[in-house]
């Protein structure tokens, strides 16, 4: 190349940094714009006292699906909705961090989720069990909670549906977690790992990696994903599996991503709050029913699917559980798509009500967005 070609060449590069840097500050002045409207936002609201007075999720919704309908590239979907959850979540922590109540130990899944939903300008406390979690936004100690509700290969989380039939919150909000697994640890080379300790449901999901890969390793179940990231970090020849915030809390070195065996499973995780949420304009509904005979069999199920079948309402799930109430006696959980009011969920519910022994409206709310 010649010289002038070279020069050419830096000249473009130049160029190019300078309209880069151009644009940076254009976005980061917007950023600042969208943050002084937020103070007015809230200004204009009054002195409502908290964060979780001035937090909208159907309002959040529905700026994440315009996100969604707007984005042309390069940048994938993902990264985009990223961008506005975080931009989101800085600008709402200005009057005061959202306080938000998850089922620990720090490092775990759930903890992703929390961070994917709420953006990372949030207080994030991690409790011990579900039903800390429900007591702790009961009481006003969270704003919010986020527990998992259901696996795509591993089923309903029993403990959190059962918590509804005592509890007074409502759902106001799910997150979809793609579950990806990765080997953590503080060692260099697969060589040097001895043992890998994990929750047993990671380890049985990544079975035909690990099997392939590293055959002669010990395998540890542990009580959580956390606690093995905890001894990977301890231990010398230890590794562990779980998220990358795992590798970010216990400060270790991702080995391999993605080890997990089936690219497609995921977690479902439910936010819960204490009230009742308007319209999105793309909703679901979860409902608590039962008869006054639950042990009839086909005939219960269809007196209560009756009247979402006559108002052509969509069920995406139902789940059975024991009532408490008595022996052999059950409830169902079900959600179907749209907002318990409006129409025609709302005609269909009011039917149904008619015909239970127990109904209750457990949440309306978006669903999840990417």
């Amino acid at each position: 190349m010649t010289a002038t070609g070279k020069d050419k060449q830096v000249m473009d590069l130049s160029e190019i940094r300078n309209r880069i840097n151009d644009v940076d500050e254009r976005i980061q002045a917007l950023i600042n714009e969208r943050a002084t409207i937020a103070q007015q936002v809230g200004a204009a609201k009054g002195e409502l006292g908290s964060a979780v007075d001035y937090y909208r999720p159907e309002r959040e919704a529905e700026v994440l699906r315009n996100v969604l309908k707007r984005n042309k590239g390069p940048l994938r979907d993902e990264e985009m909705l990223r961008l506005f959850r975080e931009i989101m979540s800085a600008c709402l922590a200005q009057q005061e961090p959202l306080k938000i109540g998850f089922l620990g130990p720090e490092g775990t899944f759930t903890q992703t989720s929390v961070y994917k939903h709420f953006g990372h300008s949030v207080r994030a406390l991690p409790f011990h069990t579900i039903d800390e979690v429900f007591q702790e936004v009961e009481c006003g100690a969270a704003d919010f909670g986020v527990v998992p509700i259901e696996n795509s290969t591993e089923g309903s989380v029993n403990n959190t549906l059962d918590m509804f039939l005592t509890s007074p919150l409502k759902i106001s909000g799910e997150i979809e977690l793609k579950i990806e697994q990765h080997l953590m640890s503080k060692m260099e080379g697969l060589d040097n790992i001895e043992r890998i300790c994990a929750h047993e449901q990671s380890l049985a999901q990544c079975r035909g990696w690990l099997r392939e890969y590293l055959p002669h390793v010990e395998l540890i179940g542990m009580s959580s994903n956390a606690s093995g990231a905890r001894r990977a970090r301890d231990e010398d020849g230890t590794a562990a599996i779980g998220p990358e915030v795992a590798a970010d809390v216990y400060e270790l070195k991702i080995m391999v991503n993605n080890i997990e065996d089936r690219a497609d499973n995921a977690t479902r995780f439910l936010v819960v709050g204490r009230n009742l949420l308007a319209a999105s304009g793309d909703d679901k509904t979860t409902i608590l029913v039962s008869t006054s005979d639950t042990a009839g069999g086909a005939g219960v199920l269809h007196s209560l699917l009756q009247p979402l079948a006559e108002y052509g309402v969509n069920m995406t799930r139902i789940e059975s559980r024991p009532s408490r109430r008595k022996k052999w006696d059950y409830v169902f959980f079900i959600d179907i798509e749209g907002h318990a009011e409006e129409s025609p969920v709302a005609e269909a519910l009011q039917k149904l009500e008619k015909t239970s022994s127990l109904f209750r409206v457990l949440g309306a709310y978006p669903k999840a967005v990417g």
